[in-house]
């Protein structure tokens, strides 16, 4: 039971769900999906299990400092992502606006599941 609560679980089961969406609207409307689709999952995925390990790790390190390391961790997410973009468009990306939604649609599915394992925790944090 105890692997069914864990985070890492619930990030694996959210990220294939998230593969079967992708895939899903490729087949289904593959017009509104970019050809890039699969590193701005691979970058956002990575990303968003590296900053939840090493925010947990620090969390156990100093439990009175959570809001300060959730906040840290949305502004590195945020200037990663920048960065992310950044260089895609500089490289000569095409279809600029269609990779900017999906990034930002990807981004916004990977930023709710860490609001809803913040929320989830507050319950055990206030004990």
């Amino acid at each position: 039971m105890k692997l069914l609560s864990s985070i890492h679980f619930k990030y694996l089961v959210m990220s294939l769900l998230l593969v079967g969406t992708i895939l899903f609207l490729q087949f289904l409307l593959p017009q509104l999906v970019h050809s890039s689709i699969w590193s701005i999952f691979g970058f956002m995925a990575g990303l968003s299990y590296l900053l939840s390990v090493v925010i947990g790790w620090l969390y156990r390190k100093s439990p009175e400092n959570l809001l300060s390391l959730k906040l840290l961790g949305m502004i590195i997410r945020i200037l990663s992502s920048l960065v992310f973009i950044g260089i895609l468009v500089v490289l000569g990306l095409e279809n600029i606006i269609l990779f900017i939604a999906n990034f930002f649609i990807i981004f916004l599915f990977f930023m709710i599941f860490d609001i809803y394992i913040f929320i989830s925790n507050l319950r055990p944090i206030s004990k």
